[in-house]
């Protein structure tokens, strides 16, 4: 079950990307002078802020605790700062090399899982890991002489990095009492929190903050986002993740990618339509195929659990 839970989870992440996009060409066709940096700062301000406020009457009678405050405000730092340098270092390089090299979370953690346990990672776990480097590679399209090393890799490799301590503070058995509601209630507060100063820092005027979000398009696609990518994908995921080793859990993560792929190829013409845009839908190819199969067959290694042996009895 927790496995299918995060499986879930990626799903609900796949439709940012797609979201996203159609966000981007919307507020940039009504605000042309607006820089893409003060965009994507704006929008996790939005994004976990109204998210944060959907979940407040659920939990205002919670009475969140101490230790979930400071996880929450753990995973806040984790998860907004990866993002940022996510979002910046996609500004320069390929999003194909982007992606791939997100996908490095997934060295990192079976990497601090030895160091903490002092052993070696299980064959299971390298065939799982190099299947799933492979499989984003053929799906990113990346090709060897495109892995060239520049501030935009290196700041996408360091988001990798920063991603794994979002994933191992929910493995750590100190914050094991947690409820997922309330974690994940003040991981968006604070996020919003963060970014909130600095999205007034980065605009022209204060009003521009108000403008970003001031039509009925814009405003709907980040209460989706909010809903279905915030509220309902990092629900799950601060729910169901603790429940499982932190290296099976960032393997199941690299799936993400086969969902975006799935819904790019019908969900872009729809949202064409709702901002009054161009936006066309993504074809299936063989890189799909491929990558994603190998992506999934790594997956279905880590859950492959082999039957007790029984002695016959005599």
């Amino acid at each position: 079950m927790p496995a299918l839970m995060l499986i879930l989870t990626c799903a609900l992440w796949g439709l940012s990307f797609p979201l996203i996009k159609a966000l981007d060409g919307e507020q940039r066709a009504r605000l042309p002078e607006v820089s893409g940096v003060f965009l994507a700062v704006w929008l996790q301000m939005a994004r976990f802020g109204l998210a944060a406020l959907v979940m407040l009457p659920f939990v205002v009678r919670m009475r969140l605790t101490r230790m979930e405050l400071k996880q929450g405000a753990w995973l806040a730092v984790w998860g907004g700062l990866g993002m940022a340098l996510q979002a910046w270092g996609l500004g320069h390089t390929k999003a194909s090399t982007s992606a791939f090299l997100t996908q490095a979370y997934c060295v990192f953690l079976p990497l601090f899982a030895c160091l903490k346990m002092r052993s070696f990672p299980g064959g299971k776990t390298i065939i799982a890991t190099l299947l799933v480097l492979v499989g984003g590679a053929i799906l990113s399209g990346i090709k060897p002489g495109d892995l060239s090393i520049g501030k935009g890799e290196i700041a996408t490799l360091a988001a990798a990095f920063i991603f794994t301590f979002q994933i191992l503070t929910l493995e750590n058995p100190r914050y094991s009492g947690n409820r997922g509601l309330a974690i994940t209630f003040a991981m968006s507060a604070f996020i919003a929190l963060i970014y909130l100063p600095l999205s007034l820092l980065l605009a022209s005027e204060p009003s521009l903050v108000i403008r970003a979000g001031g039509s009925w398009p814009s405003f709907m696609i980040v209460l989706s986002l909010a809903l279905f990518c915030s509220v309902g994908a990092y629900g799950l995921m601060n729910s169901w993740q603790p429940r499982l080793p932190a290296t099976e859990a960032g393997l199941i993560y690299t799936t993400e990618p086969l969902f975006t792929a799935g819904f790019a190829m019908f969900l872009p013409a729809l949202v064409a339509g709702w901002i009054g845009q161009t936006y066309p839908n993504e074809s299936l190819n063989a890189s799909l195929i491929v990558g994603g199969s190998l992506i999934v067959l790594a997956n279905v290694l880590m859950q492959w659990k082999r039957p007790p042996h029984h002695s016959p009895v005599t």
